[in-house]
């Protein structure tokens, strides 16, 4: 199959298009390059995907429609799965128009080319769309009414928007939301990097929430098992949304305590307040996705965390 892949430099793109082009898959992956973190970093990561004689860059922002459609009516994709978007959730109080430019506009973009091409869709959403839901684990049939921050409106929009073409248009359309993902290669920006970096320098890491805060970490060869599974299962409905977690929160304390075991330095903590944008604890109910496409996933954080810090210290020490 011919696939494209956008945000295909990103962490999670670099992941699932690794994997694919390993089982023989072609794949087309673009990707703007934007200077949200190390550009040096996502170059990287394209490097080692150029290896593969099945993969072909094209470096396009999705917000360009003029650009989508040329890259949609050279290649005829049999399934696009849209990666690409701004992340971060503190970056969005900052530069809200970068949320708007590419979650949103270039979201609507690659609806409008799969409409146009009768392409099937699977997109990246989040678990930030539970915002500051109190029900635990978060489940598919859950309200999402309270997002604490732009990043999760902005995914929001994305599954209404998904589920408005998929019921007008008749398309194949599935959303993914995705929890914690870490890993190697990830980004810079991200909690378990950070902690890293500054451990590995002896500097103090902020823990926000004191030592309440937990996360569903799941890990990013997880993830891109999930997907892989969805893009081959003929169990999926023509309009559906997925979590994809691990299922057992894990506390930013343990997560810390596997950091100082394998970087084998001792990190200083200062706790802080929790930041508005943030939320106490996540905790995936992956049940759906189990009975549908027969996933569960197989890292342990501790295993995951020693993979990371292996990679890390490789690429950054």
């Amino acid at each position: 199959m011919n696939n494209l892949i956008t945000g295909v430099a990103g962490f999670i793109g670099f992941h699932l298009a690794k994997r694919l082009l390993e089982n023989g898959e072609t794949i087309i992956g673009i990707d703007n390059l934007n200077d949200y973190y190390d550009v040096n970093l996502k170059l990287a990561r394209l490097k080692e995907l150029e290896k593969y004689p099945k993969f072909q860059f094209v470096k396009i922002d999705i917000a360009d429609k003029f650009a989508l459609n040329e890259i949609f009516e050279k290649h005829h994709f049999d399934i696009v799965i849209n990666l690409a978007a701004q992340a971060g959730i503190i970056y969005s109080t900052v530069n809200p128009y970068a949320y708007i430019h590419s979650n949103i506009i270039g979201f609507v973009n690659i609806l409008e080319c799969c409409r146009e091409n009768k392409t099937k869709l699977i997109y990246a959403s989040s678990s930030s769309v539970y915002g500051d839901n109190k029900k635990m684990p978060f489940s598919e049939t859950d309200k999402i009414e309270t997002p604490k921050n732009l990043y999760a409106k902005t995914k929001i929009e994305n599954e209404v928007l998904a589920k408005i073409y998929s019921e007008h248009f008749d398309m194949q359309i599935i959303g993914l939301r995705f929890f914690s993902v870490y890993g190697s290669w990830g980004r810079p920006d991200m909690a378990y990097m950070i902690f890293a970096d500054k451990i590995s320098k002896g500097l103090p890491i902020d823990i926000f929430g004191n030592e309440k805060m937990k996360r569903d970490f799941t890990h990013v060869s997880d993830i891109a098992t999930a997907v892989e599974k969805t893009l081959n299962s003929e169990n999926l409905n023509k309009s559906d949304i997925f979590n994809v977690g691990n299922s057992t929160p894990i506390s930013i304390l343990e997560v810390v305590k596997f950091l100082e075991k394998y970087l084998q330095k001792k990190a200083i903590i200062n706790f802080q307040p929790l930041r508005h944008e943030e939320i106490i604890e996540t905790f995936a109910d992956c049940s759906k996705l189990e009975n549908t496409i027969n996933f569960k996933p197989k890292t342990y954080i501790e295993n995951g965390i020693e993979e990371f810090v292996k990679w890390y210290k490789d690429y950054y020490l």
